[in-house]
């Protein structure tokens, strides 16, 4: 990984994971906000990119300074617009509902399993996975742990991905880099491989590798070096500082290339 330093591209698009990217302890600071506001103001669109469920993705889709929002680690995007709250999802509404009723019987194994693992507080509201809780609100589980939950969804069926706090697991092909594919052609009307040296992507964690591999601005904060081991994939740019601190490190790269 090379240093933040050596990236000298102008972009217009930042997409962004949430969790331990732009937040610190499970919340988001008023720097990194913040810079949610100067990015916009000097040009760059910015749309998150979260394992979150579609009830937080409503309210960031029409509250917060962006462009978007793809949430349920590629399930659907949401774009409010003119008035308008665009929703896009990977699957219609009866697959959705059998998908969901086949993440009961994982959850079920889940928990027999792994006892001390929890099911995500947000899982109320969402629509597409399921979000096995492994430190957000739960003693930290070890990492053999955390792996066999992935592999229950695997045994399943299932895709499965690790974020800094979740084992996310969803019924489908969809993925972050999937769905991001499908905002920038229906809402940009453009070809994601043909433009993508205008945009830059950051992230922390293994759930982020499809987007650290396909960009070639992909950056990640410092706190990517628990993870490190787990993935095949690293992003092109390191950030000095972990979590919002380093989102927002990147922000201020990002608007002074914009002005140069």
């Amino acid at each position: 990984m090379k240093e933040l330093h050596d990236f000298n591209s102008s972009v217009n698009l930042l997409f962004t994971d949430i969790d331990d990217t732009m937040t610190d302890h499970g919340q988001l600071g008023p720097e990194a906000y913040q810079t949610l506001w100067d990015l916009k103001s000097h040009g760059v669109e910015v749309v998150p990119i979260t394992g979150r469920p579609a009830g937080w993705c409503e309210m960031i889709a029409r509250m917060w300074p962006v462009a978007g929002v793809v949430g349920e680690n590629g399930g659907f995007y949401f774009r409010y617009r003119n008035k308008e709250m665009i929703r896009y999802f990977s699957q219609d509404e009866g697959t959705r509902k059998a998908n969901q009723l086949k993440l009961e019987k994982i959850k079920a194994q889940v928990l027999a399993e792994i006892p001390k693992a929890g099911i995500a507080s947000d899982q109320f509201c969402r629509v597409i996975d399921l979000a096995i809780d492994f430190c957000e609100d739960v003693e930290p589980l070890s990492k053999r742990d955390v792996h066999r939950i992935k592999e229950i969804f695997e045994e399943n069926g299932a895709q499965a991905k690790i974020s800094s706090i979740h084992v996310n697991g969803w019924f489908g092909e969809h993925d972050k880099l999937s769905m991001c594919r499908q905002f920038i052609e229906r809402e940009w009307d453009a070809n994601i491989d043909e433009i993508q040296s205008q945009i830059a992507f950051v992230g922390d964690s293994p759930n982020d590798e499809p987007m650290f591999e396909f960009f070639e601005n992909s950056f990640a904060v410092a706190n990517i070096d628990q993870f490190v081991s787990d993935l095949k994939s690293l992003p092109k740019f390191r950030i000095s500082q972990p979590g919002g601190k380093g989102f927002s490190e990147l922000g201020r790269k990002l608007i002074e290339l914009k002005q140069s």
